[in-house]
């Protein structure tokens, strides 16, 4: 799949296409209806399925400080649309001046002038352009000037995740920071992942005979609620069973918020300065202060017990 940066970076002899639009971070089940329908009329007219998006956040931009967390990083992005057949990606440069183009301009200089669309794929409340002034009719009639067609699907999907609400990625993200990994889980078709480098910490788990991966997670990141955690670390293509800790270590009066991860029944790793992931599967217990040292021994002994369980229980219903 190929993936550009700006506008510039679309090849000269770009033919025509067809596109969709949006920030899609996480690419969750009702994104996935979008992207996959662009995909089938690409294919159905034998062109390249392109998705466009934006970095940074166009909140970030509109109104600083409102950067929303980030369910995935765009490298992650690009792997799940890649997974459901997208031949490009391009992620536009989200500026103060790019967000004062008119729903117009921004039709004529991105999708006619360099990806040629002739089908846009969105759903029912697709806005763009200044002040997000356009919709689909809008784009629909704009289409009849410039040679493409407008396709709207229904992305709205509905599940028990959120008590019924429809799928979105402020759901997810609501979800997310409750601590609730299978509602999240169920959203975005698979588990809410983390990612970052390993870095050295306090290395209070070494001591304690359990030794777990710091994890300096990305800018923006959506991190789960405080607490304990079953899931997996994942490691240059390896996928090992964790338990999961988030939260500032109150046993011993820490102050920083943490993303901790100690592979089960593994020993002797080395990771620091590795690019790790982490996949949440399900909440185990709150954060906690104890007693003793000996007391939270005993606790983290039942949450990697209880971590195995839960995985061993996923690995068996999959």
């Amino acid at each position: 799949m190929q993936r550009w940066r700006g506008l510039e970076d679309i090849p000269q002899d770009w033919g025509r296409s067809v596109v969709t639009i949006g920030s899609y971070d996480g690419v969750h089940r009702g994104h996935q209806l979008i992207i996959g329908r662009a995909v089938e009329r690409a294919r159905e007219l034998g062109v390249p399925a392109v998705v466009v998006t934006f970095d940074p956040h166009p909140s970030e931009v509109v109104r600083p400080g409102s950067h929303p967390p980030l369910l995935a990083p765009h490298h992650r992005r690009a792997e799940l649309m890649a997974d459901l057949g997208v031949d490009a990606v391009l992620i536009l440069p989200f500026t103060t001046e790019f967000s004062k183009l008119s729903p117009a301009d921004f039709v004529v200089k991105v999708l006619v002038d360099k990806l040629h669309a002739r089908v846009v794929v969105e759903g029912p409340n697709f806005r763009f352009g200044h002040k997000a002034a356009g919709n689909v009719d809008l784009l629909a009639e704009l289409g009849r000037t410039y040679d493409y067609e407008v396709d709207v699907i229904d992305l709205y999907v509905t599940g028990e995740a959120g008590g019924g609400r429809p799928f979105s990625s402020t759901l997810t993200r609501s979800l997310v920071a409750e601590g609730d990994m299978t509602g999240a889980a169920e959203i975005l078709g698979r588990p809410h992942r983390v990612e970052g480098v390993v870095v050295r910490g306090a290395q209070r788990g070494r001591e304690l005979g359990f030794p777990t991966a710091n994890v300096e997670t990305l800018p923006h990141t959506a991190i789960p609620a405080d607490g304990v955690y079953a899931g997996w670390l994942h490691v240059e293509g390896e996928a090992m069973p964790a338990a999961i800790s988030v939260g500032t270590n109150p046993q011993f009066d820490g102050t920083e918020r943490t993303v901790e991860a100690y592979a089960i029944d593994r020993v002797g790793l080395d990771l620091y300065g590795l690019h790790v992931a982490v996949d949440f599967l399900a909440f185990v217990r709150g954060q906690a202060k104890f007693d003793s040292v000996e007391a939270l021994l005993v606790a983290i002994a039942d949450d990697v017990k209880k971590s195995r369980e839960l995985i061993e229980a996923a690995a068996g219903a999959s």
